[in-house]
């Protein structure tokens, strides 16, 4: 009895070691969890998140909040059964935050690329909406190419067939929507001085690709210098809410209307707003903010309504325009264009 008692005993604290063996060994998933949110409007560490030199700001009596999400890295199996269970947390496994391919150095600096050009982007947008667009000029004109003897370096290209050229992209897809070879009424500035002209397009040396026969590139002059400083945070989703935030510091008048406002989303250069991951943390930390209303990417509405958290309304919104109405439709007292599935 005695040697089956101390069998007994030693089976059983060898199956609790497995146990606890088990419980701690590493996992390929990571938890993602609410992030700290951050107002743009704001300081974050004693630095403004978004400073301008040699213009007047405004100051905002409410919140721009972009939201983040926190990632834990190293999992075990008793952190993602917790995860498993919660309400705030999701267990995903590690390629889709970490590619194989990459370190998780690799992967922060690719974080860190997509936060840099997302600040380019916000600014190039905010600045747009402030009366100062996109200007396309031209950097070399081909020898010998269809704009010859027409077009100069420094000519600011301004319309094709009178659509708006708002950037290099947009110059380019005017060009290019009829073929080779076709006339097109070229709207250009010289000195400050505008003018018009004709320009007969030729193919490209594939022989069919529409080319005017100019090297471009864009400009967007104005008096003031904006830049962000916030440290800690990758990637491109905080586009939309840094745009909102450069807007809001250079215009009179408050756009948060005394409210706390949150959201995500990426920013192009055209103003569009795209998907983000994360959508069920990021609101949960938006509601923990004490946000009164979450701008939510078009593209995220399905999901975020499967995720939608009690007290906080959603507003669905595709570009920037679309967030500028709802916030002024939500601070008047009024309802923005709400998420949809579809």
């Amino acid at each position: 009895m005695r040697r089956r008692g101390v069998t007994v005993i030693l089976g059983a604290l060898i199956t609790a070691l497995l146990a606890v063996g088990v419980m701690a060994f590493p996992l390929p998933y990571v938890v993602l969890k609410p992030g700290p949110t951050v107002n743009t409007l704001g300081s974050d560490n004693g630095k403004e998140v978004i400073q301008v030199t040699k213009a007047q700001t405004s100051t905002s009596a409410g919140q721009l909040r972009l939201t983040t999400v926190g990632v834990q890295p190293s999992v075990e199996l008793v952190w993602a059964i917790r995860g498993w269970f919660s309400d705030e947390q999701a267990v995903v496994p590690r390629d889709l935050i970490y590619p194989p391919d990459q370190s998780e150095q690799q992967t922060e600096q690719q974080n860190a690329e997509e936060f840099k050009s997302s600040q380019t982007s916000a600014e190039t947008v905010a600045l747009r909406e402030l009366g100062y667009p996109i200007q396309t000029y031209v950097t070399e004109v081909a020898s010998g190419g269809a704009a010859t003897g027409v077009l100069q370096k420094d000519d600011v290209i301004t319309a094709v067939d009178g659509a708006e050229v708002t950037s290099p992209e947009k110059l380019t897809e005017l060009v290019q929507a009829k073929p080779a070879g076709t006339a097109l009424t070229v709207t250009y500035s010289r000195g400050g001085k505008s003018a018009t002209a004709k320009i007969t397009t030729k193919a490209a040396e594939d022989g069919k690709t529409p080319r005017i026969g100019v090297s471009i590139d864009k400009k967007q002059p104005h008096p003031f210098t904006v830049a962000i400083d916030l440290d800690e945070i990758g990637g491109p989703s905080a586009g939309l809410m840094f745009t909102l935030g450069i807007i809001d510091k250079l215009k009179p008048e408050d756009l948060t209307g005394g409210k706390i406002i949150a959201g995500t989303g990426t920013i192009d250069d055209e103003g569009n707003v795209g998907p983000i991951g994360g959508i069920p943390q990021k609101l949960v930390g938006a509601k923990q903010a004490g946000a009164q209303i979450f701008l939510v990417p078009a593209d995220n509405c399905a999901e975020a309504l499967k995720n939608s958290v009690d007290g906080l309304p959603m507003a669905r919104v595709a570009t920037v325009d679309d967030a500028l109405t709802a916030l002024s439709t939500f601070t008047s007292g009024g309802t923005p264009k709400p998420c949809t599935a579809s």
